[in-house]
């Protein structure tokens, strides 16, 4: 599985500021991060390392902060005049709450698969290129071989190759979940965020998602929230469990699951809970 890169206008490399000392490992690492609503105080004190080319999942019950936590890695409270966060957040060793960071290029390194598949009211053709069009890619030859790549690379191609054209709003659920995937790997992204993303599929279409994602983890930071423990036993390289807007136990898959060294996340994970 090849991702297309030779045929993307480069953008310069810009030097980061806010960098934080000594590192060196491009990942996602957030430091006494506290996020509040209003008077609310929803994410308490957030503290973790994510392991570059992994997938790490996010598992805890309803209304933990799971989702709330992983739209603060691509700044997506930003337009929510009632959200205040606190502490650190480093993206490739880059603080993306500095008061000077960049918010576009923030965001460019991310492709986010939501809950439900968003595909734009457009062809599947243009679904797919119109990240690389906002970035100044053009040419039918170039945008043409930019979504041959990447309806590939997510196992799409074959089944639409012949209806380009189409409104991507023909294709079925599952299919529209890929071409998101799609889309969101065409602008090159250096991680993969998804919130519950296989949760309105049938299971068929669910586990090509988790299929995709175990094939781009050597490619890709992945961060997935879940709410199916059976999903991130199966997928997972690290789990970070979280109860109450609150992290309890972050670490390896086989640790967590089969060692945990908190009584919740041992209580939690055998169904004590939910």
């Amino acid at each position: 599985m090849e991702i297309l890169t030779e045929t993307l206008i480069m953008e310069k490399p810009k030097q980061v500021r806010n960098r934080k000392p000594g590192c060196d490992k491009p990942h996602i690492e957030v430091e006494k991060l506290n996020l509040y609503i209003q008077d609310n105080h929803i994410l308490k004190n957030i503290s973790l390392a994510i392991p570059d080319k992994s997938i790490t999942c996010i598992i805890g019950p309803s209304g933990c902060g799971k989702t709330t936590l992983l739209r603060t890695f691509n700044r997506l409270h930003d337009d929510n005049v009632d959200v205040r966060i606190t502490g650190k957040l480093f993206v490739d060793c880059e603080d993306i709450y500095a008061k000077d960071a960049e918010v576009t290029h923030i965001r460019k390194k991310m492709g986010l698969l939501a809950q439900r598949p968003c595909s734009l009211p457009m062809s599947i053709l243009d679904n797919v290129v119109y990240g690389p069009r906002l970035h100044g890619v053009r040419g039918k030859h170039k945008l043409h071989e930019i979504a041959y790549h990447q309806l590939s690379a997510v196992g799409l191609w074959d089944e639409v190759k012949d209806r380009l054209k189409t409104p991507a709003s023909k294709l079925s659920i599952g299919q529209q979940q890929r071409l998101c995937l799609a889309r969101g790997l065409a602008v090159e992204p250096d991680i993969i965020l998804g919130d519950e993303a296989t949760s309105a599929l049938d299971p068929i279409s669910s586990k090509t998602i988790e299929e995709l994602f175990v094939s781009l983890k050597d490619k890709y930071t992945i961060v997935l929230v879940t709410h199916t423990l059976r999903q991130a036993k199966r997928i997972a390289d690290y789990v970070a469990f979280m109860y109450m807007g609150e992290l309890i136990e972050f670490g390896t898959a086989d640790q967590v699951f089969n060692n945990p060294k908190h009584k919740l996340t041992q209580e939690y994970i055998s169904g004590g809970f939910s």
